[in-house]
């Protein structure tokens, strides 16, 4: 363990500004940041970062490691998903609780906290609720006060499975709005996607590619905008997970015109591909199913637009991979029984820095901004996480911003057969990621030896 780490000469960039400072580490903390610190200690690991960005780890707030489906759990458990989200440059994540049908959730939190425990990386849980009962507002209040998870996720699909109706979102917002928390969303028409499904089934239409026509945008708008009215009349902050239409994106900025507490999140995915992935009728297509699925290009415009805009204050990954081989080709002849997701936690700096900072679409302060300030503002892990500041965690990212490489299946650390980014060139990479004052990454050498997450009770929310 590096007790003691100076950092020389870093380009230092936060969410509001830019300076050139030193920053000194130890015991897991960042102790002092200033210019000209002296390497007076012969134990000091001193790192030179004259020409690169440092900034603080990245927090993705959306993964789903060891997602419980019936083609099996997503293919990356809590130790191989933070794997790769070390060499991405992330340093913390947010996964999730699903309790079934009538568990208990304080039950189903306690299971899924000790599958956690092989984290390499800190850690903090939203609790899905996947149905109402009697004793479901007293728990969700402990699950505040003594579990501090302080964001209670919905589905609005699935509703064979963890999908909720309309009363029951209803009594969650007002349960959750007097308790000070935060209700997130996977916004779409459960009942419409059923009926697209079957109708393409019954034509014939089984392939991957037909996903898409099952779950068209209008679905995931519609579900936008119920969410949104509800949140409004029972005072509810509201969160958005991976908006990728553009007409998401409008409702979510006319509700914020109007003082409503509502964030928007998108993912890479939907930036950067669009759905032309499916017109082949090959399997390799499979790896595309995801929910909401990839749209056309006119969307990936707005999606920018909502970031710049501050429509959009998240950029996470919704990170769920599965095999191509043994689990997504359970759907085989039958595109429902794909099971959705895919990776992205250990691509997602590359790509935003690659094609947003160095297109100009957004600055290297909103890139810092939607990778880790913001999540860890909204989900109350600031500035503990999202931030480099005295006090806060040493999870640091030093960013060296001329490295090219090429993603590929065959280089990545998730474990997954395939992936979406295939052939994509990437510009910038981490040169170091330090976890909790532990250097993880030093130019490409990974040491996770001593590595152990710690569970995140996150604060009260205050919006």
């Amino acid at each position: 363990m590096n007790s003691q780490i100076l950092i020389k000469n870093g380009n230092i960039i936060t969410s509001e500004k830019s300076f050139k400072s030193d920053i000194l580490i130890k015991n897991e903390k960042i102790v002092e940041i200033k210019e000209h610190i002296k390497a007076d200690n012969e134990n000091l690991k001193v790192i030179d970062a004259d020409k690169s960005f440092v900034f603080s780890g990245a927090v993705d707030a959306h993964v789903h490691f060891a997602l419980p489906t019936p083609a099996g759990p997503s293919s990356d458990d809590f130790y191989t998903g933070s794997i790769a989200a070390i060499a991405g440059g992330t340093t913390s994540i947010i996964d999730f609780v699903t309790p079934s049908k009538g568990e208990s959730f304080l039950k189903a939190i306690k299971e899924r906290k000790e599958e956690a425990e092989s984290s390499l990386i800190d850690y903090g849980l939203h609790l899905g609720v996947t149905w109402w009962g009697e004793q479901s507002e007293y728990e969700i209040e402990k699950a505040i006060k003594e579990e501090g998870i302080n964001s209670f996720k919905t589905y609005l699909a699935y509703k064979n499975s963890v999908g909720i109706d309309d009363y029951a979102l209803a009594s969650l917002m007002d349960c959750v709005s007097k308790l000070k928390g935060l209700v997130t969303v996977h916004c779409e028409n459960s009942e419409i996607i059923n009926l697209l499904q079957s109708k393409l089934l019954s034509e014939g239409k089984a392939s991957p590619k037909y996903h898409q026509l099952a779950h068209p945008a209008e679905i995931e708008t519609e579900a936008v905008n119920k969410a949104v009215i509800f949140a409004k009349l029972l005072k509810c902050p509201l969160y958005i997970v991976h908006i990728s239409a553009e007409e998401s994106v409008e409702i979510i900025k006319n509700a914020q015109k109007r003082g409503q507490v509502v964030f928007g999140e998108t993912c890479p995915q939907y930036l950067l591909l669009d759905n032309s992935v499916y017109n082949s009728d090959g399997f390799e297509q499979a790896k595309y199913v995801i929910n909401p699925p990839l749209r056309n290009k006119i969307n990936q415009k707005y999606l920018w637009k909502g970031i710049e805009n501050g429509a959009i204050q998240v950029v996470s990954t919704d990170h769920c991979p599965f095999f191509l081989k043994g689990q997504k080709d359970k759907g085989k002849n039958d595109f429902t029984k794909i099971p959705n997701g895919a990776g992205g936690i250990e691509e997602r700096l590359n790509l935003l820095f690659t094609y947003g900072v160095l297109k100009n679409r957004i600055s290297i302060n909103q890139f810092v901004n939607i990778v880790s300030t913001n999540p860890a503002k909204i989900f109350g892990i600031y500035p503990q996480k999202g931030e480099i500041a005295v006090g806060s965690d040493a999870d640091i990212v030093v960013w060296n911003p001329e490295i090219e490489k090429k993603i590929s299946a065959k280089t990545h650390k998730q474990n997954c057969d395939t992936n979406i980014y295939e052939g994509f060139k990437v510009k910038g990479n981490a040169d170091y990621v330090i976890v909790r004052g532990k250097i993880a990454v030093e130019q490409n050498k990974f040491d996770i030896s001593g590595l152990k997450g710690n569970y995140l009770f996150r604060q009260k929310l205050e919006y």
